[in-house]
């Protein structure tokens, strides 16, 4: 009997579905076997087994004789695993009972820790935990339970470096200073182990076969000298403080190198207790707060002037009396009377009126393009985070008035980092330098990994004959016969500039409150250092003064007289024998 067609349809429909069902079966299989198998089998393995991180030792920071800056020393962490825990009725309770005494922690502190956990595999429940912590938890061997290792970061020098250093968070990673900057340097690499666990997910047994090892961070070694930074430190809190001022910056570079041996912003702030330091006080002033400079800046104009041959060293400028109505009006601070200068008693003096008139002996492409080979409105490369570039306004945007402003220090905008590179071209006769705070990296063993120091000398932006005269002469007899005076030393010839700025507010000038500043260094003959203070609002109603001379330049004194005395430089001078006369 033939089968009808409606029939052959239904059979024909029912051996399809049988086909499809176990053509499905079997990629099914062929999926589990092929394309799945890793993740299952890592599945499984995750349940039989329990992975540890090992968290690696953040590298050390050292200064340039070895003195630990940061360093990290090991702590043990108590932890618990909350979906372990959850697994029976009243574990947690259980768990909390008996930790409250060896943690010093109320039970219901604990339960709360765990149940408002957001990360089922782990929350911490205490920090640093004692030895003694450390043993009576492992004899409790509770379910759920375990100790890990981590790091604790320490800045044994506190507020001294805080600004260099930075700091870093909670899982040990560098958010400011050197931390952040040189982050994956520090951090190193961290360790995997595995371990076989029971049911209880208790340890049993490790498995060698699987895991890495952990590899700890380098090292730094900095440019940075702590004994200098505390002298400046010391000389600048204790004038900060004397006149009430808002902040001030002091740092110390090695002129033939650019290495840095020391940098302090003040205000200030330990590295320890970031989290509760208001923002304004981590900010590094030095590379971050850019300001008209006044007449410290007047130097490298006439520096310019005569390594351009648009004046020379005899040139004999009149200076009005103290006033200039043109261009608007140009006076000589505190109105001092000078009539004929030549360039080095302009320097000397100080003179706005006989810097103008240098101004006027260039070309504005001319002064402009010796502003930029000095480094001006160009970040210097310093390897720190947040530097600030500064301002000079290409040419094209200069007012009338600009050639004779520009050349006392107003219209520009500088950093004090790139102030001390100025100075640091002239005393090492004219090349750059490119400023660094970190010398090397090392290893554990001490080998040098990376020489981290710049190659220098290459490049002569002005002619040796005029930086050396413009240090050994003009600047020089700013302290012996000018403004400086209060910078000098007795046994050693200090050379420099005072400055006292205006501080440029919406467009105009604040006539109460200036910056007081003085840049320079010593022996004159064969720089050793150059030295910058700056300082910011010092309180005039004090009635101690205000100028550069007054305020930053015995600062400098200090930091010169036990800077030199500590390099071998200079020596205490020996007080000759009282003799009695009869």
């Amino acid at each position: 009997m033939k089968a009808s067609g409606r029939e052959i349809w239904i059979m024909s429909l029912f051996l399809t579905a049988i086909v499809l069902v176990f053509g499905a079966l079997f990629w099914r299989v062929f999926d589990l076997k092929y394309y799945q198998r890793e993740a299952f089998q890592e599945n499984s393995q995750r349940q039989l087994s329990k992975f540890d991180i090992e968290k690696p030792r953040r590298g050390q920071i050292l200064d340039s004789q070895g003195r630990v800056l940061a360093a990290s020393i090991k702590e043990y962490n108590a932890y618990a695993e909350p979906r372990v825990l959850s697994e029976k009725p009243d574990q947690i309770l259980i768990t909390a009972s008996s930790l409250q005494d060896i943690l010093e922690i109320p039970g219901p502190e604990i339960c709360r820790m765990i149940e408002e956990s957001k990360n089922p595999g782990y929350v911490k429940i205490k920090s640093n935990i004692s030895e003694e912590q450390r043993q009576l938890l492992r004899q409790a061997r509770l379910r759920g339970l375990g100790i890990e290792t981590d790091w604790d970061r320490l800045y044994p020098a506190g507020n001294l470096t805080g600004h260099l250093l930075g700091f870093v968070g909670a899982d040990d990673t560098g958010l400011s200073g050197l931390e952040l900057r040189y982050n994956k340097i520090l951090a190193g690499k961290p360790g995997k182990h595995v371990y076989v666990i029971d049911v209880a997910r208790d340890s049993i047994g490790a498995k060698s076969n699987q895991g890495t090892d952990v590899e700890d961070g380098l090292n730094l070694v900095l440019t940075i000298d702590s004994v200098i930074q505390r002298f400046v430190h010391e000389a600048l809190k204790q004038k900060v403080d004397e006149y009430e001022a808002e902040s001030a910056v002091a740092m110390v570079m090695d002129p033939w190198t650019g290495a840095i041996l020391a940098m302090v912003s003040l205000p200030d702030y330990d590295p320890a207790a970031f989290s509760t330091t208001p923002q304004d006080k981590m900010r590094n002033r030095v590379l971050t707060d850019p300001f008209e400079p006044g007449s410290i800046f007047k130097p490298i104009v006439a520096t310019i002037a005569l390594d351009n041959g648009a004046i020379d060293y005899d040139d004999i400028f009149f200076c009005e009396n103290g006033f200039w109505p043109k261009y608007r009006g140009i006076h000589d601070f505190e109105h001092h009377s000078y009539g004929d200068l030549s360039v080095r008693e302009i320097i000397m003096h100080s003179s706005n009126i006989g810097m103008a008139k240098i101004g006027l002996k260039m070309e504005r492409q001319q002064l402009y393009d010796g502003l930029r080979l000095f480094g001006f409105s160009q970040r210097t490369g310093i390897d720190m985070q947040g530097e600030d570039p500064g301002l000079v306004w290409s040419p094209r945007r200069w007012s009338k008035l600009s050639i004779t402003r520009i050349p006392f220090g107003h219209e520009v905008l500088v950093t004090p980092l790139q102030m001390c590179r100025a100075y640091s071209i002239l005393a090492n006769g004219g090349y750059i330098v490119k400023p660094h705070i970190v010398r090397a990296v090392v290893d554990g063993q001490g080998r040098i990994i990376e020489d981290k120091q710049p190659v220098n000398g290459m490049g002569y932006i002005i002619k040796t004959e005029v930086a050396e005269w413009m240090v050994q002469k003009a600047l020089s007899d700013v302290v012996n016969e000018g403004t400086g005076d209060k910078a000098k030393l007795e046994n050693c010839q200090v050379w420099g500039k005072t400055g006292t700025a205006n501080i440029a507010v919406d467009g105009h000038y604040d006539w109460k409150n200036y910056v007081s500043s003085f840049v320079g260094g010593a022996p004159a003959e064969e720089p050793e250092v150059v030295v910058l203070v700056s300082i910011r609002k010092p309180k005039r109603s004090l009635g101690k003064g205000y100028s550069g001379g007054r305020v930053a330049a015995p600062v400098v004194h200090d930091i010169l007289k036990n800077t030199l005395r500590y390099l071998g430089v200079v020596e205490e001078p020996v007080a000759e024998p009282q003799v009695a006369i009869r």
